[in-house]
């Protein structure tokens, strides 16, 4: 008898419905895959013979053939061994479908029949409702992830036998839809900008930065800060809107990478891989084409701690990502592409040593030294990151001071506020500032003319790139969104300039 299951697969984060085919006629015991099923396929046959047997129905010996169409894109995963043995029973008469014949069933099972938590449920469930599915099985484990997809019906089993005694009765609760939204707001911040002394140019920088996702580089004397500075940007960072956080969470789902008991990304991701970190680390790739920092970090803030202490490829590898905020990974059999649009943060010693420049400690770099170091940022790079800060050590006075700076929570408001404009600006077509392409750089940032006299003579003096003039309009664009001014004014022109220091200090 021939029985034929519908499950799915996914490539990155776009998917296709994937027919199992299971065909059972007199011969030789045996199971045959065929559809370019991987190892973890091929091997699910001894799982699938186990677990029948061990859930209570007969596995009677037959010649059992599984195709799983269409045979010209490959599979991978377990995933396919619930759909597979569904179809088993349902080819020897044990389980009819009925109504539930157009759903999707996805499930890898353990040898006693139990099912086990399989990655990506998330962006399946809403790459099938795209097309046209609104039908679920899936592991218990994968109830949590399920459960904030709406327009779909999905339910949750804990073992084979109570799918096929739901199969039979057609008694069970669908998995509840949540509100996402009620997640997001509750999720609290561990790190606060009250416990950092003084630097108060920076964290002005870096707030500059997160109302409107733009690009920081820090330089400065090691001790004096950089890393905690980074790692307090999450808690000002633009509350998640339910689109990013689908976004991010389908990522993270594909990765593996998801809490069972969470199933979302609550907060903006902050990926902080080390300076020993590989290119397909980094980029996303290896057997399963795995999405790598650079696509995790999507929505987030990918900070690289050290930036000359990572190899010069590695670092002009970021350089495509930060223009296209994509990511695509090639291989033999495949291309897959995942979104990589992030606040990249990084931090440097300006020196071999770490004090050149410094007013506290001398630097004992010759100026060769200091030049070879440099020179493993190329000027390319740096011209897509948009603040470039100079943080220097903090006084005495301000480090023994007992009083509090502002919290992030009051820094937060004001970068809510700047998103929001933003936000209302773009109506839908971007997020922030920083992703403006040139067409909207013309529309949304021009200047007076006190304004536009300084630009000018700015780019003369310092000899900017064309590119080094948009960032700096779109970063002039954002302080006039903190004072909540219609038009970019002088001032706003100004303060963007200052945080161009690198390109003064290096590379001229």
């Amino acid at each position: 008898m021939l029985a034929k299951i519908k499950s799915f697969c996914l490539t990155g984060l776009k998917g296709m419905a994937i027919d199992i085919e299971v065909d059972i006629v007199n011969g030789l015991p045996g199971i045959e895959m065929v559809g370019l099923p991987d190892t973890s396929i091929k091997e699910s046959k001894e799982r699938i013979r186990s677990a029948i047997r061990n859930s209570g129905y007969l596995f009677n010996p037959h010649k059992i053939t599984v195709n799983l169409a269409p045979a010209d894109i490959k599979k991978e995963g377990a995933m396919y061994d619930l759909p597979i043995s569904i179809g088993i029973l349902v080819a020897t008469n044990q389980v009819d479908l009925g109504k539930f014949s157009d759903c999707l069933i996805l499930g890898e099972l353990a040898l006693d029949g139990m099912l086990r938590h399989v990655k990506g449920i998330l962006p399946i469930l809403i790459e099938a409702r795209s097309r046209g599915f609104d039908k679920f099985f899936v592991p218990k484990s994968c109830q949590q992830e399920a459960s904030f997809v709406e327009g779909v019906q999905v339910w949750a089993f804990d073992d084979l036998h109570s799918v096929v005694q739901f199969l039979h009765t057609g008694e069970g609760q669908c998995v509840e839809v949540k509100d996402i939204c009620q997640f997001i707001s509750n999720y609290q911040e561990d790190v606060d900008f009250k416990y950092i002394k003084g630097q108060f140019a920076a964290k002005r920088a870096l707030e500059i930065a997160a109302s409107g996702g733009h690009n920081v580089l820090m330089s400065g004397p090691p001790g004096t800060g950089k890393t905690m500075l980074a790692r307090c940007i999450p808690s000002i960072l633009p509350d998640f809107t339910v689109a990013e956080a689908l976004e991010t969470t389908k990522i993270h789902s594909v990765a593996g990478m998801l809490s069972e008991d969470k199933g979302l990304v609550l907060t903006r991701p902050f990926r902080s891989p080390h300076h020993t970190a590989s290119l397909v680390s980094l980029t996303g790739g290896g057997f399963n084409a795995n999405p790598g920092e650079i696509s995790l970090a999507h929505n987030g803030v990918l900070f690289l701690d050290e930036l000359l202490e990572y190899p010069r490829q590695t670092i002009e590898i970021l350089r495509q990502p930060l223009e296209d905020n994509k990511i695509s990974i090639s291989r033999a059999l495949r291309r897959v592409e995942y979104p990589a649009s992030f606040m990249l943060v990084a931090s440097l010693n300006p020196c071999p040593c770490g004090f050149y420049g410094s007013i506290n400690n001398t630097c004992k770099c010759t100026p060769s030294q200091i030049e070879r170091y440099m020179s493993k940022l190329s000027g390319p790079m740096l011209d897509r990151i948009d603040l470039q800060i100079e943080v220097d050590n903090v006084s005495y006075e301000d480090l023994a001071s007992k009083s509090e700076g502002e919290t992030s929570c009051e820094i937060k408001k004001r970068v809510n506020r700047a998103r929001k404009i933003q936000q209302e600006r773009y109506k839908g077509k971007i997020f922030c500032n920083a992703k403006m392409t040139n067409q909207m750089v013309n529309h949304y940032c021009a200047l007076d003319s006190t304004g536009d006299d300084l630009l000018k003579q700015a780019m003369q003096r310092l000899k900017l790139s064309a590119r080094s003039f948009i960032r700096i309009l779109k970063v002039a664009r954002t302080i006039a969104d903190l004072d909540a001014s219609k038009d970019i004014l002088s001032i706003h022109v100004s303060e963007a300039l200052q945080y161009r220091s690198l390109d003064r200090q290096y590379w001229k």
